[in-house]
């Protein structure tokens, strides 16, 4: 019998397939599914600072000063107390997930700045959340706004949530820091049980016809494993967090790659929107498949045993293997004559 269970962020998972962050963890049914298919854990979908923000600026003037309408006028508004904003609106969703489902519930929640956070932590702790995403999206585009500058950004919100909560935090990072290795050490020092690598920044394109930008949602490739391999197999070594693979992930193939490297889970997403809760299951049975034919009794024996640190070789995910990749590189024949 192949034991798939696995630790993450002191949580035991019966496998190391996670739903990530996405609109399908909106709705209990979806979240229902995708446990029966097979989920270990499920991230719900991120609240949103800006979201709350402009939600308060609403009721401020909608409802707490609607005094200065018109009498008439102000009888069309919503009675205040059967107003519900996005925070309750999440946090119900939270408890009525925890609830129904058998399996592990994350909280996520997308910030940039410290202000505010440490209630919302404080609340999605007390709704249940077994532990908490912190997802920074936060695209340095000041060219005033130093290395040390960003970093510190999410060192602050990290203290900042440690200080109020007890459950598990996970920080959701963007591959473009400029070592890597260091700030997840600074992480780790602050309090993180985790890290995710790596939040996929959605790249707007150009439209041609119209001469505008285009922001559409375009969903992963499979190629995309491969940063999160190299990163995942270098961090192995260096720290005893929890590592989560996300971005990439569409077979049982590039899930044990990722769980080679060193991934404790890796989460799942576009290719879960892109076919449902049956493409986890067929992942699983894939892992099993693989497993029994290699003769892996477990998915601890095989975790990390191709990281860095265990490599005959660990000049491999390092500049030697730059250089080796692309001398040895032929052009089809034909191509150039």
């Amino acid at each position: 019998m192949i034991d798939l269970s696995t630790d993450y962020l002191g949580l035991r998972l019966k496998n190391p397939l996670v739903p990530s962050s996405t609109p399908l963890s909106k709705d209990l049914d979806s979240l229902l599914r995708l446990e029966e298919a097979g989920a270990s854990a499920v991230v719900l979908h991120s609240l949103y600072e800006e979201e709350l923000i402009a939600e308060d600026a609403m009721t401020e003037r909608f409802l707490i000063h609607s005094d200065v309408h018109d009498g008439e006028a102000a009888g069309f508004l919503p009675d205040h107390g059967a107003y519900r904003g996005a925070l309750e609106r999440y946090l119900e969703h939270l408890q009525r997930a925890r609830a129904r489902l058998g399996i592990p519930v994350i909280a996520s929640l997308n910030g940039v700045t410290p202000a505010g956070w440490v209630d919302l932590g404080r609340e999605v702790q007390q709704a249940g959340a077994c532990a908490l995403e912190l997802n920074v999206y936060h695209v340095a585009a000041d060219p005033l706004e130093s290395g040390e500058a960003v970093e510190a950004r999410y060192l602050a919100l990290l203290t900042e949530l440690r200080r109020v909560v007890d459950i598990p935090v996970v920080m959701k990072l963007s591959p473009f820091f400029s070592s890597l290795p260091h700030f997840v050490k600074r992480l780790e020092a602050a309090g993180a049980a985790g890290v995710a690598l790596f939040n996929r920044f959605y790249q707007p394109d150009i439209d041609l016809e119209n001469l505008g930008l285009d922001d559409r949602l375009h969903l992963s490739t499979p190629e995309e494993a491969l940063l999160r391999i190299r990163w995942i197999a270098i961090l192995r070594g260096y720290t005893s967090m929890s590592l989560a693979a996300t971005g990439g992930v569409h077979s049982h193939a590039e899930a044990l790659k990722l769980l080679l490297a060193g991934a404790d889970v890796v989460h799942l997403a576009s290719c879960l929107l892109e076919h449902g809760p049956a493409r986890l299951t067929a992942i699983l049975q894939g892992m099993r498949e693989w497993m029994i034919e290699r003769e892996y009794s477990s998915v601890a024996q095989l975790k990390g045993s191709m990281s860095q640190a265990r490599l005959p070789d660990p000049a491999a995910l390092a500049r030697p293997s730059y250089i080796r990749v692309l001398d040895s590189y032929t052009p089809r024949p034909g191509v150039w004559r």
